[in-house]
């Protein structure tokens, strides 16, 4: 009960919170350096802050070694995984399933051919695979880059759960979707383009839960959509940030995106359960560190928030 006198504080509608009531800002701010671990720990992870750092891998042989003719003297005709599809969407809604890539296996010099459009497609082809690929397919390329980041790895008292290795068409993009990883997210060559969500933009962001299938290419070499009957369905965001439906999805209106590219050199720190939808130049290469988060108040709020949102969708 307030005191006499004193008028009762009303209750404020969630919606009306900005990010930066949240010490989130409205634009992706940049470190000119590489910071502490202690500094990094408590700046940005903690308050669950994303940054772009610069300065932090210009040291890497990378930089200058990967080139076209560099990779295929390294990797060469060595076979690895390759998502393939017929329209540069690989996990993302379409036909009212949760539709994954056809995973090929082929040279590597092969996918560079495409890629370097001395051979053409009709299809979108992408090395994505995040298995840590880059350890477990691409280890000749391991030594121009680095195991881990060591400041990230104090930071956080762990090393990273896997090392990713990325480059494919400009027409590949990555749906809107978040993950449970602190993401160190490396521009080699090119540029990525992200469109960011905090994790309080939950309420304004749409789930549904959706078959699961896979692209399988069909003896003509078109491709056709094949279920996978026997999977749970997957729970995913079918709206598409950069032309959203409002008028299906009206609360999207109330969102707070941030944009930001992340150029040759430079360092996306994205925080967990972040929601990230991106794009990139074509031939873009870009290496990222996962670290596992930890399940602490940020993972409950989350939670929480997520609970309420679908709560609210009910009544």
């Amino acid at each position: 009960m307030a005191a006499a006198g004193v008028e009762a504080e009303q209750p404020r509608s969630y919606s009306c919170l900005q990010p930066n009531e949240l010490g989130w800002t409205e634009s992706v701010p940049y470190l000119d350096r590489p910071p502490s671990p202690l500094e990094f720990y408590r700046e940005w992870v903690s308050p669950n802050k994303p940054c772009i750092i610069q300065n932090a891998i210009t040291h890497w042989p990378a930089l200058k070694k990967w080139t076209s003719a560099y990779l295929r003297e390294v990797v060469g005709p060595k076979v690895v995984s390759v998502a393939v599809t017929p329209n540069g969407y690989a996990d993302a809604v379409f036909q009212d399933r949760f539709v994954m890539p056809e995973e090929r296996q082929m040279a590597f010099m092969d996918f560079l051919d495409i890629v370097e459009k001395k051979v053409t497609s009709p299809n979108v082809f992408y090395v994505q695979k995040q298995c840590s690929n880059l350890t477990e397919e691409f280890p000749e390329l391991v030594c121009d880059v680095q195991p881990d980041i060591p400041w990230m790895s104090e930071a956080l008292g762990k090393k990273p759960d896997a090392v990713n290795f990325w480059l494919g068409e400009a027409a590949a993009v990555t749906s809107l979707h978040k993950d449970h990883y602190e993401n160190l997210y490396c521009v080699i060559s090119g540029e990525k383009h992200f469109l960011l969500h905090p994790p309080s933009d939950r309420p304004f962001i749409p789930y549904e839960l959706y078959q699961p299938a896979t692209y399988q290419v069909s003896e003509d070499g078109s491709f056709k959509i094949v279920d996978e009957k026997s999977a749970d369905k997957v729970p995913w965001i079918p709206l598409d940030p950069l032309n959203p439906d409002l008028e299906q999805y009206p609360e999207y209106a109330q969102a707070k995106p941030l944009q930001c590219t992340v150029r040759a050199g430079e360092m996306l720190y994205l925080p967990s359960l972040w929601f990230h939808h991106v794009q990139q130049s074509h031939g873009c290469i870009a290496v990222n560190y996962w670290y596992d988060m930890e399940y602490d108040l940020k993972y409950s709020y989350y939670q929480l928030l997520d609970c309420l949102t679908k709560a609210m969708k009910v009544l």
